[in-house]
């Protein structure tokens, strides 16, 4: 119930289905639960599919998680690397800032990162799909990769100029 009512939220980025919205969430408690979700709710059961170094794992996984598409898989795994690190991570944050609101800041922060991020990779990757993109979301791609870009390179407001005199 809790995968398929955020589900919806990943839907720009490739994976909007409850099982990969689960495994992102578990992924908060500790990155390599990600894999083991995958495992738990996929229906492989033989042996054979779970053998170390079985590609057909793999193929399943594709297939019942992303549709088979190896974009949405590979925004799935920007998102998840850059997302906020887990529950013990985040417990050190916020010991280490000695603060909730700078402690809440950063991982909303890395959260925004990973979404953008993850959003302008699927966005602009459709295009180069047999699928093809659409306009909005490149366009919020667009967006964001151009105010990332004017963030960059502005000019530094604070930054005094010196005078010189000839």
């Amino acid at each position: 119930m809790i995968g398929n009512a955020i589900a919806w939220i990943f839907i720009p980025l490739g994976f909007g289905n409850w099982q990969s919205a689960v495994a992102t969430l578990l992924g908060l408690v500790a990155k390599e639960e990600v894999v083991g979700t995958f495992g738990t709710l996929s229906s492989m059961a033989s042996a054979d599919l779970a053998m170390e170094g079985s590609t057909a794992m793999y193929a399943v996984i594709a297939q019942e998680f992303f549709g088979g598409s190896a974009l949405a898989g590979f925004s799935f795994m920007i998102f998840n690397l850059l997302c906020a690190p887990c529950f013990a991570a985040m417990g050190a944050i916020k010991r280490e800032m000695n603060n909730w609101k700078w402690s809440v800041a950063s991982i909303a922060y890395m959260c925004a990162l990973a979404y953008a991020t993850s959003l302008c990779t699927y966005q602009i990757g459709l295009w180069f799909t047999p699928a093809g993109g659409n306009i909005v979301g490149t366009a919020v791609a667009a967006a964001i990769i151009l105010f990332v870009g004017f963030m960059l390179f502005r000019p530094n407001k604070y930054k005094k100029e010196r005078l010189t005199v000839k």
